[in-house]
Parts: structure tokens; sequence; C-alpha cells
């Protein structure tokens, strides 16, 4: 989840501050971009959402 989204999970913001300042702590950030793996491995080409057509060989 993009870290932009995270505060919207809760209805509080001083307790989005508190959990989430204990998740991260002493983490690594580390940003993903492009298509995922598990879709790529699996055969699935620019489906779109709902469509399970598989790409074979």
């Amino acid at each position: 989840m993009p870290v932009e989204l995270w505060y919207e999970q809760f209805s509080d913001s001083t307790l989005a501050d508190a959990v989430l300042d204990r998740l991260v702590h002493d983490a690594y950030k580390i940003q993903l971009k492009g298509e995922s793996m598990r879709k790529l491995l699996s055969g699935v080409k620019n489906a779109p959402e709902g469509d399970k057509t598989v790409a074979t060989n």
C-alpha cells in the first residue's frame, strides 16, 4: 500500500501516527515500480481487471 494512503485506513490521525511509527521504526523503505512478478510469472499479460485470460506458449 502506498504511504500516501496509510492515513486513510485510520479514523484518528494520532492513532495512525502511533501505529505507523511502530511499524516502520528501523525499517527500510523500498519503492517498487512495474508489473507484479506474480502477474508476469502466471502468464496473464495486460488483461483487464477481472479478465482471467491466460496466455499460452
